[in-house]
């Protein structure tokens, strides 16, 4: 019985350990004590889980380059509660111009966490942290 009970344990202890591993902190990519604004214009955007993401191209004003970033932002549950869905108030599609707030990535990249977005009709969407 005592093995019984130990061996449960562990069993639980593994299960629990493994669950926590496949959830990441936003904190080890995104540089959660900085944020960002840009403007650009949506590339496309995913509702995929566990994160969706927005790509939105953004111009360089001095020389007129264009780099495309990539905001992971909430799930597509997420995005479909905030209105951000395929026919949603608040929903956003290639070619709109925005305004957006994000963590940037640590390591430097066009990689970023959605923070807000402000929509073409001046509309701001806030973005929590999961």
């Amino acid at each position: 019985m005592i093995h019984r009970t130990l061996g449960l344990l562990v069993l639980c202890g593994l299960m629990a350990t493994v669950s926590l591993q496949a959830h990441h902190s936003i904190a080890g990519v995104y540089n959660v004590k900085k944020t960002e604004k840009a403007q650009g214009t949506i590339v496309n955007v995913k509702f995929t889980n566990p994160h969706g993401a927005m790509s939105i191209e953004v111009k360089n004003p001095a020389d007129g380059t264009a780099k495309v970033w990539v905001l992971t932002t909430g799930s597509a549950n997420v995005l479909a509660n905030l209105g951000i869905s395929a026919n949603g108030p608040n929903t956003v599609k290639a070619g709109d111009l925005v305004d957006f707030t994000y963590y940037p990535a640590i390591n430097g990249s066009n990689l970023g966490f959605l923070r807000s977005i402000t929509l073409p009709n001046k509309k701001e969407v806030e973005f929590e942290i999961q």
